[in-house]
């Protein structure tokens, strides 16, 4: 390989992203072009060295190429600064569209040059949407604090970790700064944090996770996991939350199980799930101008994803081939996770399975398959003394569950509307 690369005239190591790596400040606007140069290498690497290669090996073979752009350059474009629109929807973003556009056009003529098109499938998936940040609430202490590196009245990153704090009566400290305890007027460094007496003996632990958060209860303390609910259903930028089955129910809150996430990972399983508030700017299609509440170091009008509204969860998948019906819409859920194990029909490969959560062998989109039965349903939780609700809005093919979204009603894009919601399932306390 590398002496192909030295024949084609390519290094053996990419270049940096350059300034589309420039995430910029509160005050200083992020980057304001997309990252040709690096996926221009990355599209050189694959078309002129490894694809001549498969070709002269004549047998069946597996190419990924990952295109960071859009989503490298929708998290960091500096077009809205501290503004929800344009947001994700502006011209450096388009760029970064335009850019993976013309990767993929360049991969596609490789692939006819060399007389590869009619045997090899082209399979487009995204690993999820996308939308731009807001770091607004009325009702958070730590968005009411300065801080010397976020705008004044937004939120700072590692808000839900200070606001919990707070709530609790509880120390914050920051495992990215060496434990050191958090003082006034700073934050987590990372949005991560340890809750307690003792950075070495906490209470709760957060991970920040953008478009929602992840807490850890090392002590599998239920009454503090009672505390740490009731203290985030009082926070407007919460929009559900899923509680460990084994912590007990709680009123406005679904178990970790129905959104599969109780299993026999050897990864610490999270006590809590927080998902944030998630709305749209006012266009004809809100799923394409979503925002999101997120805990992130990025800055207001940057972009992130995470949440578990519809704009996040609605991922982009296309694929042309030999083995791929022609002009064909599926009508059933497909996700991402389906696509290594069709990929593995294809070659009739049968990989081991690792636990269940497999995904499926996507039939109906491949010659003479049938569409499979399919069904929509809604889980809800017991309403919380407030009113909130955790509504969760599934599809299911077979015992394959696919997640469309969920959060309280009002504040989650893309929950389906409770006219049209048929309810099949409540969890109870």
């Amino acid at each position: 390989m590398v002496e192909r690369l030295n024949a084609a005239g390519l290094p053996a190591k990419a270049s940096s992203r350059g300034d589309n790596g420039a995430a910029g400040t509160a005050t200083t606007p992020g980057t304001t072009v997309a990252n040709v140069a690096q996926q221009q290498y990355f599209t050189e690497v694959a078309t002129k060295v490894v694809l001549p290669v498969f070709k002269e090996r004549g047998t069946p073979f597996v190419l990924v190429f990952w295109s960071r752009d859009p989503d490298g350059t929708q998290h960091n474009q500096g077009d809205s600064l501290n503004r929800l629109v344009p947001g994700i929807n502006g011209p450096t973003s388009l760029a970064a569209i335009k850019n993976a556009d013309d990767d993929l056009a360049q991969l596609r003529a490789a692939l006819d040059a060399l007389g590869l098109s009619q045997t090899t499938d082209v399979i487009a998936a995204a690993d999820h949407g996308f939308a731009t940040i807001s770091k607004e609430s009325n009702t958070s202490p730590s968005a009411r604090q300065s801080y010397a590196d976020v705008t004044a009245g937004l939120l700072p990153p590692g808000f839900l970790a200070l606001d919990l704090g707070a709530a609790l009566g509880l120390p914050v400290f920051d495992p990215d700064g060496k434990n050191a305890a958090v003082e006034a007027a700073h934050h987590p460094s990372r949005g991560n944090a340890l809750i307690g007496d003792s950075a070495s003996d906490p209470d709760v632990v957060v991970a920040a996770n953008g478009g929602s958060d992840l807490v850890y209860l090392p002590r599998g303390d239920r009454k503090m996991a009672a505390r740490v609910v009731s203290a985030l259903l009082q926070q407007d930028y919460v929009s559900g939350l899923f509680v460990d089955d084994g912590l007990g129910a709680y009123p406005g809150t679904l178990p970790l199980s129905a959104i599969n996430l109780r299993g026999k990972s050897i990864t610490p399983l999270p006590a809590i799930v927080v998902n944030f508030k998630t709305f749209a700017t006012g266009c004809d299609q809100p799923l394409l101008c979503a925002v999101e509440v997120a805990d992130t170091g990025l800055q207001q009008g940057q972009g992130m994803q995470g949440s578990f509204s519809r704009a996040d969860t609605r991922n982009f998948m296309a694929a042309i081939g030999p083995d791929f019906k022609r002009g064909f819409a599926d009508e059933a859920p497909v996700s991402n996770a389906d696509v290594g194990v069709t990929i593995a029909r294809i070659l009739a490969l049968r990989p081991p399975a690792n636990g269940k959560l497999i995904g499926r062998i996507v039939a109906e989109a491949m010659p003479g398959g049938a569409m499979p039965r399919h069904a929509v349903k809604t889980m809800r939780s017991e309403s919380s003394e407030a009113g909130l609700r955790t509504v969760l809005d599934y599809q299911l093919v077979g015992q394959t569950r696919y997640f469309d979204a969920a959060g309280f009603p009002g504040r989650t894009v893309g929950l389906r509307d409770p006219a049209e919601r048929r309810v099949v399932a409540s969890v109870l306390p």
